[in-house]
């Protein structure tokens, strides 16, 4: 399924540049030998490349783009590009584990670095996912919102268990200035110019 919000070349740029909002269960890649699903059954476009990834397991924001050396400015921690993440995790943590994640945890023998995390009073509004959550009917569940200027493998779920709350779902819903907004699960959209303002 290729779904955009606007035709034609991306307007205003040498490069191109594009938003995905990627579904649950599709890989931050073009091909698998695997045969497993790829963003190319959803983004039917030329010489761009994902700028980062997300787990096949996490959703939401996802940046292609043409221009490598953009894809090292968003991607490389040098430059501190913040990411936000909406985080479900396992019952409801307390000051002690949302102080332990903001000043940084070990995770494989590194502390991350400082990050911004709020626990949510109320459940975000957000799409259904395919395939649903674990649920036990004793074991609450709560939201948080995240934000990290690094992208360790499967960060946000390491630091969450570091802490004792086993993450069970992960949206990322901004990269610096770039936001996911509306855009809904498989569907692109070109990048305007005053989203990337932020991080040029």
């Amino acid at each position: 399924m290729n779904v955009k919000s606007q035709p034609g070349a991306n307007p205003g740029f040498q490069h191109r540049h594009l938003m995905f909002h990627k579904p649950y269960g599709v890989l931050s890649k073009f091909t698998d030998s695997e045969g497993r699903p790829t963003l190319a059954d959803y983004v039917n476009m030329p010489h761009v490349y994902p700028a980062g990834r997300l787990d096949m397991d996490s959703e939401g924001l996802l940046l292609l783009t043409s221009d490598g050396d953009l894809a090292h400015r968003l991607t490389s921690p040098l430059h501190k590009v913040p990411k936000t993440y909406l985080v479900q995790v396992e019952r409801i943590p307390d000051e002690s584990a949302l102080v332990q994640l903001r000043q940084g945890v070990m995770v494989k023998g590194k502390r991350t670095r400082q990050a911004k995390v709020q626990l949510l009073q109320q459940e975000p509004r957000v799409h259904p996912r395919p395939v649903p959550i674990r649920f036990r009917k004793s074991v609450p569940t709560a939201w948080l919102r995240m934000e990290i200027q690094e992208g360790m493998n499967r960060q946000i779920r390491h630091m969450t268990a570091q802490v004792g709350h086993p993450t069970l779902r992960v949206i990322r819903v901004a990269i610096g200035p770039i936001r996911l907004g509306s855009l809904q699960p498989g569907q692109w959209r070109w990048i305007r110019e005053g989203e990337l303002r932020g991080v040029l």
